[in-house]
């Protein structure tokens, strides 16, 4: 413990945090801050600056088995918790967020680059997953069954898998963290996480703040380090039960077919492709607010970003226009100056912007505005929209991830929803229109997980997270979150 706090505080003052040792760079297993086997570390730096700002332990492939061996060890001890007190420790924890929430925004900002009050709201939307979850726990989890034998009773259980595994993206590193976490350990499993490593600082705070609320040794543990070293040992391990993950398409699908070998549950949040559709009897007012917060939320990073807009012809051109302008003023910087937009999180997103603007523009779309780097430094994106943009062209089938918004006219109901629903991916799409009719027939129409009608927020620790296709499988958050976690045991007893 000490040379964990000792190596922390070589960059702790940079941050300027209240609680300095909110600021950890060894990883945590089994109640332990360690630096691994293997004496490496991962650089952290700035994407808004480029600034150095720490060097976190990566671990090693055996350091990675061996925090499966301590979340296995503390099983049986954790499931055997009464739900009462596992409630209570998810309460602590969620009251140490929430007293520390301007300490983790920061760290957030400083190594995610989002904008502060866009952090601020991410440490919120954590917590409340710590809170939801907490009160899930205490629920009843038996089920009677009329029985359909004589002189027989009939029950059915949900019992916690064993350990899971958790592997967390860089763009939401503490909402993404808890949302599985929380229903993990409600359910009375043993928690094993990986973050990211570009944003492992977010996690291991998450870390320090679980031990402060009492989260017994072995129960929570964060792996730092080569997504590829720690996590592979988990997906051939059968003692890892569950695994659940945000991330890329791609990699979600090495995932599955890893984790067939051992049958593991898998809960995958993938890709999305997100639509936006306004009808021309929308209000047109409400439809721009509508889709600035769409695209450019995270700076256009997010899996729920609206990535393809298209507006019906008679307000084609005026919604264009004030699209475009309102874009036009958003504000670019580091995300401490709390912009509208902040820095993309490597030279590889912003070469995607630019691949996207060139592509689409050769095939005859419109630069409105934007189009190009910003002058705010390196990994800064103009906002961007395009207008025409053919369905041919590169961005109409890419999730774009960045600040960059692709307009396309349609003339019929049934053109819109065939174009939106023309993607591998099904996460979510955002619908416009005051008809409820059309409502209901677009609703049921299109092929995504979760539909937006007339506003762009709908997510929360309460409702059902996830997508159709290529989006994923599974659902997180409500009670549907918990079941990923859980085995169903049919129990039929005979008194006699």
């Amino acid at each position: 413990m000490a040379k964990a706090a000792k190596h922390a505080d070589q960059f702790a003052d940079a941050f300027d945090l209240r609680d300095a040792a909110l600021m950890r760079t060894f990883a945590y297993v089994d109640g332990r801050w360690t630096a691994g086997t293997g004496a490496r570390s991962l650089a952290v730096t700035d994407p808004a600056t480029g600034a150095h700002l720490a060097e976190v332990a990566a671990l090693t492939g055996a350091d990675s088995a061996a925090a499966v061996d301590a979340a296995q060890a503390a099983f049986a001890g954790w499931a055997g918790l009464l739900p009462q007190e596992r409630a209570r420790l998810l309460r602590a924890w969620y009251e140490q967020m929430v007293a520390h929430r301007e300490d983790l925004a920061r760290l957030m900002t400083l190594e995610q680059g989002k904008p502060i009050s866009e952090s601020r709201g991410e440490i919120d939307y954590a917590a409340s997953f710590l809170e939801f979850y907490g009160e899930e726990a205490k629920r009843p989890n038996i089920e009677s069954v009329t029985s359909h034998l004589p002189d027989a009773e009939v029950e059915v259980w949900r019992e916690p898998v064993g350990v899971a595994a958790l592997i967390t993206p860089w763009n939401f590193p503490s909402a993404m963290l808890t949302r599985k976490a929380a229903a993990a350990l409600a359910a009375g499993c043993t928690v094993i996480a990986h973050p990211s490593a570009e944003t492992p600082l977010s996690a291991l705070a998450l870390a320090e703040l679980a031990e402060r609320a009492g989260i017994p040794p072995g129960v929570f543990n964060i792996v730092t380090g080569n997504a590829a070293e720690v996590v592979g040992p988990w997906m051939d391990d059968v003692r890892v039960r569950a695994v659940s993950f945000t991330g890329s398409t791609e990699i979600g699908k090495l995932l599955y077919r890893q984790g067939a070998e051992t049958i593991k549950r898998l809960v995958l949040e993938l890709g999305g492709h997100a639509p936006f559709i306004a009808f021309a009897d929308a209000d047109l007012d409400h439809v721009v607010d509508e889709a600035i917060k769409a695209k450019f939320a995270t700076s256009g990073q997010d899996c729920l970003g609206a990535n393809r807009f298209f507006v019906e012809r008679p307000i084609y051109d005026a919604f264009c226009a004030r699209f475009a302008k309102r874009t036009a003023a958003l504000t670019v910087g580091p995300g401490l100056d709390d912009p509208d937009i902040g820095p993309l999180m490597n030279e590889k997103a912003v070469a995607k912007q630019e691949e996207h603007v060139a592509d689409a523009r050769r095939k005859g779309a419109r630069v409105l505005t934007g189009g190009e780097r910003h002058e705010a430094g390196p990994l800064f994106f103009a906002p961007t929209v395009l207008a025409d943009v053919p369905a041919d062209a590169l961005i109409m089938g890419e999730e774009t991830f960045g600040p960059v918004a692709a307009i396309a006219p349609f003339d019929t109901e049934a053109e819109a929803i065939e174009r939106a629903n023309a993607t591998e991916y099904g996460l979510i799409a955002y619908l416009h229109t005051q008809d409820p009719r059309r409502i209901y027939r677009a609703s049921r129409a299109l092929q995504f997980g979760m539909v937006a009608v007339n506003r762009t927020k709908v997510t929360g620790a309460p409702i059902p997270f996830g997508g159709m296709k290529q989006s994923g499988l599974e659902r997180e958050g409500s009670r549907l979150g918990l079941e990923a976690f859980t085995e169903v045991k049919y129990v039929c007893r005979d008194w006699a």
